[in-house]
């Protein structure tokens, strides 16, 4: 029996075990609890949006690289793929892989420090904390309730997938106050256990993420030329894979010996992410999924040699992907482009769309950023520019 046939593991989501949804609603005669949340996802708004939001470089950079859609969907799949070896439950991995950048601003990760630094004196802007108000706030697609009601399990994923926010006396972790600050109110309403880890597949989706940053974002550098093929020889792992792909293709040209360094990194990353967990398991004595949300530690990762692999490779995009002089020029002035957008509307609230500006009060200056922020959150790189162009007369040019 190959392992993609794997039958479902005793600690995986069950959805017909499901916490079930804050707000009743009947079942489905054609679709299990996760599968309607997966489904609620890719019909929302906030995920069509993706299409036109960075990644790394912004739309007119050209067609072929990475949009925060694209990204999104390439992390589902290897979610996916991660979910189904290990025995996992699909439409709950499905679910978050596709849910976890929803509450990313225009302008990828320069588009979230600029509204951080907007909202530094109002709790700041954490994109983990905005996937959530989307989900149960933002959205206005149905007639019952606000958000998309997900189910609890959905939900604890979104807020958790990197791991407990808080201890067990509700004390907010190093470097998690701002996650625990913007999501107070709703978890005083549904308790989202933020003490404890999420579910295997919660941390599935997490770690798909990360092989999709290593191995995408090396595709899309090399495609810009931001550095050589050969320069990746001295990375482990990644380094290795170049090697025996170039001697295997003595003639192939470089686009081709690309992707072929790509894919076989995603997949020695799945099989060792699928191995190392396996090990966590049953070193752990992990039995149900109540025992990988009260384990002491992450159950789903890289082993030690595919850690350092992957840390090699971020350190080495950092300086010449992410803060390579063509990319930051393009983010810093996207950035001064929306904190324009944030003064502006602070000052000038009624310049915001109708249903943005209704019920806004001026003696409440919390309330009035939030919901601006909930604003330029939700834009795409385009309508940002558009916005920009009818207020200022020094709109930047993002080349």
């Amino acid at each position: 029996m190959i392992r993609a046939e794997r039958e479902r593991a005793p600690f995986a989501a069950d959805p017909a075990r499901s916490r079930g949804r804050l707000v009743p609603e009947e079942k489905s005669p054609s679709r299990n609890e996760f599968r309607r949340d997966c489904d609620r996802i890719i019909h929302s708004t906030a995920f069509r949006r993706l299409m036109h939001k960075t990644q790394v470089f912004v739309s007119h950079e050209g067609d072929h690289y990475r949009t925060r859609l694209t990204h999104t969907l390439e992390v589902a799949q290897i979610a996916r793929a991660l979910a189904r070896l290990l025995g996992l439950d699909e439409d709950l991995t499905e679910t978050l892989a596709l849910a976890h950048d929803l509450g990313h601003p225009p302008f990828g990760h320069a588009g979230e420090q600029a509204l951080d630094q907007c909202m530094q004196a109002f709790g700041g802007f954490d994109h983990n904390a905005q996937a959530l108000r989307i989900v149960t706030r933002l959205e206005r697609r149905y007639a019952d309730f606000d958000g998309l009601n997900l189910t609890w399990e959905s939900l604890e994923g979104i807020v958790k997938h990197n791991g407990p926010l808080t201890d067990r006396a509700g004390n907010a972790l190093a470097r998690r106050e701002k996650a625990v600050a913007a999501i107070a109110d709703y978890a005083a309403s549904n308790d989202l256990e933020l003490w404890s880890f999420a579910s295997l597949e919660a941390q599935v989706a997490a770690v798909a993420d990360d092989i999709a940053y290593d191995a995408h974002d090396l595709d899309d550098a090399l495609r810009a030329d931001l550095f050589g093929l050969d320069e990746i020889a001295p990375l482990p792992l990644a380094g290795g894979i170049y090697a025996k792909v170039k001697n295997c293709y003595k003639s192939a040209e470089d686009a081709r010996l690309t992707n072929e360094v790509t894919r076989r990194l995603i997949a020695a990353m799945i099989e060792d992410v699928t191995a190392e967990t396996e090990r966590r398991a049953a070193r752990t004595g992990i039995l149900t999924i109540e025992d990988v949300r009260t384990a002491k530690s992450a159950l789903a990762g890289f082993s030690p040699p595919m850690a350092e692999a992957d840390g090699a490779i971020k350190a080495f995009l950092l300086p010449r992907m992410y803060r390579h002089a063509r990319v930051l020029g393009i983010m810093e002035k996207a950035q001064a482009m929306l904190r324009d957008l944030f003064a502006h509307y602070f000052d000038r609230p009624a310049d915001l769309p109708a249903e943005w500006a209704r019920g806004l009060s001026a003696h409440d200056e919390e309330s009035k950023a939030r919901r601006i922020a909930d604003f330029i959150a939700g834009m795409t790189d385009n309508f940002a520019l558009s916005e920009h162009r009818r207020f200022f007369d020094s709109t930047p040019d993002l080349r």
